[in-house]
């Protein structure tokens, strides 16, 4: 069960602290590293990892490539990580290049409005029967990765209400938030057969789902957290996600794989993640019971200790508890609080990229 990460970073103005559309002279300067690569905002770079056996293993990869891409950028522009930019405009300059050109036709100013950094974590899972149970039952804990990796409350200078502005940016575009259950390989072949045929995806990487199969590397794959600010708290999510779905996969192989929950169910807890985070509620899915989001958080620390501790994870997942305190969220808006706003904000994560 090899993990393999990837990162929505932002280029800012040295000066302004605002996104800057200035990704490309940064790529240039990196020209041939696959670790680097453009994204859709012109503002936005990727740090896209090859697999590692142990979370702590691909996130010592990471720190080095945020310090060889801050390097990089010296003189161009500033890295940060985040869920979205604390204050810029609503609308950013698209990249060049064909294939970004083609989403500006396809979805308008919808594509410029696509401001928003995202945390990617891929696991690998054998066999394909094995990937698929583990994708149905990692649908249902997406609202509670979404809670610990909220990232984003402001946008265009204010406080949005939302602990992460992100999900409802990325829902103006098709295919986002819950994917649907896949009964099978053939209907998830099928799925994406259709979406070829109606002209609605352009090829397989536009199913955006905020997990999906990936059939091209063998894993699946975890979209939902915000981009985080720091390698460590990076660190803490990718060992979550790495216990979870080592964790499911102990639990299909047991045969005590729980049925896939009603999409709209899941949707009601994602609601709660993205407005109040860790300090809502969430639902059981079968049930109905309405219990604390941080105690829900505490449980499922509990039950992923012995999958961690078969992964080479356990110590970044000790780690991660903490972030039931707070949540990056949580500590955007403390910052805010101290004087500055979101201005305030914006320079400090600039400050911790290599913190």
């Amino acid at each position: 069960m090899t993990v393999g990460l990837e990162e929505e970073l932002m280029v800012l103005d040295p000066e302004t602290f605002d996104l800057a559309p200035r990704a490309h002279a940064v790529l240039e300067r990196v020209a041939g590293d696959a670790r680097f690569k453009p994204e859709l905002p012109a503002a936005q770079l990727e740090i896209a990892l090859a697999p590692a056996r142990t979370v702590g293993e691909a996130t010592k990869a990471l720190a080095q490539a945020r310090a060889d891409l801050a390097g990089a950028a010296d003189g161009v522009g500033l890295l940060a990580g985040a869920g979205a930019h604390p204050f810029a405009a609503a609308e950013g300059v698209v990249s060049d290049g064909a294939r970004y050109e083609a989403l500006l036709r396809e979805y308008g100013p919808v594509a410029r409005r696509q401001l928003v950094f995202g945390l990617h974590v891929h696991v690998a899972v054998r066999p394909a029967e094995r990937a698929l149970a583990v994708f149905n039952a990692l649908r249902s804990h997406l609202p509670l990765l979404a809670a610990l990796g909220a990232n984003a409350p402001f946008y265009g200078g204010v406080d949005s209400g939302l602990d992460s502005v992100r999900p409802k940016l990325c829902d103006i575009l098709p295919r986002q938030g819950v994917p649907p259950a896949m009964a099978s390989w053939e209907e998830f072949e099928a799925a994406l057969r259709w979406g070829e045929a109606a002209g609605v995806m352009a090829d397989r990487s536009q199913w955006w789902w905020e997990a999906r199969l990936h059939p091209s590397f063998g894993t699946v794959e975890v979209r939902v957290p915000d981009t985080q600010t720091t390698v460590a708290e990076t660190a803490a999510l990718a060992a979550i996600v790495h216990a979870l779905v080592a964790r499911l996969a102990e639990r299909h192989d047991a045969g005590d794989g729980p049925a896939p929950a009603p999409t709209w169910r899941i949707g009601e807890n994602r609601w709660s993640a993205c407005r109040h985070g860790l300090d809502g509620t969430m639902a059981d899915l079968v049930t109905g019971e309405v219990a604390p989001t941080r105690e829900l958080g505490a449980m499922l620390f509990d039950d992923l200790a012995g999958a961690a501790e078969r992964v080479g994870c356990a110590v970044e997942l000790a780690g991660a508890r903490a972030a039931l305190g707070a949540n990056g969220a949580a500590r955007q808006r403390a910052v805010a609080a101290r004087g500055g706003g979101a201005s305030a904000v914006a320079s400090w994560l600039a400050t911790r990229f290599l913190g």
